[in-house]
């Protein structure tokens, strides 16, 4: 059995583009998330890693749907060849069937892990070259008479945090750091 999992990192993102390309690809099951590739829980994911079998092939839209960094690709890759589990990534062209599959599926993960490393390094180096022309980044500083006005709701104790963070337009964590703040 051919088993689809599809992903993206956020809401507002749309899963069409993968279901479509899994559906072509014969998949009959097709497991879908809303998960940042970063986080550990991603519980389609475990649940499709379950539901495959001996002889059944996990299919994937792009090699970065499914592990978080290279480790953890071939880390569940592995895990599932040693299940005699297949896996296919269509945007790469890649299948673990065979050894030539095998070694062209490590190489391209190393160079996934390769690019991002080389993004990170570029926005490191925007970031400090910025910082250098004495830009700063981050938000800008709250007014101080907003942060006087969210002390002094706080302190008459009528109004929730979240009832001050709507009356003032600020988030809710921002009444509690200049709230915090001050009591420390």
């Amino acid at each position: 059995m051919r088993i689809g999992y599809g992903r993206v990192s956020t809401d507002d993102q749309h899963l069409d583009l993968q279901r479509d390309a899994l559906q072509a690809a014969g998949c009959e099951v097709i497991y879908e998330e809303a998960a940042s590739g970063k986080t550990t829980k991603r519980p389609e994911l475990e649940q499709c890693l379950k539901a495959l079998r001996a002889g059944d092939s996990l299919v994937v839209w792009r090699l970065d749907r499914l592990g978080r960094n290279l480790a953890d690709l071939v880390h569940i890759v592995t895990e599932l060849k040693n299940r005699g589990v297949g896996f296919e990534s269509l945007t790469e062209r890649i299948e673990t069937i065979s050894a030539a599959g095998t070694l062209v599926f490590h190489v391209f993960g190393a160079l996934a892990e390769f690019e991002r490393a080389l993004i990170r390094e570029r926005t490191r180096a925007g970031l400090a070259a910025a910082r250098a022309r004495g830009r700063k980044g981050g938000r800008k500083p709250l007014a101080p008479e907003k942060i006087a006005a969210i002390r002094a709701m706080w302190a008459s104790k009528s109004m929730t945090a979240d009832q001050i963070a709507a009356q003032l337009g600020v988030h809710r964590a921002t009444v509690f750091k200049y709230v915090e703040a001050r009591e420390a």
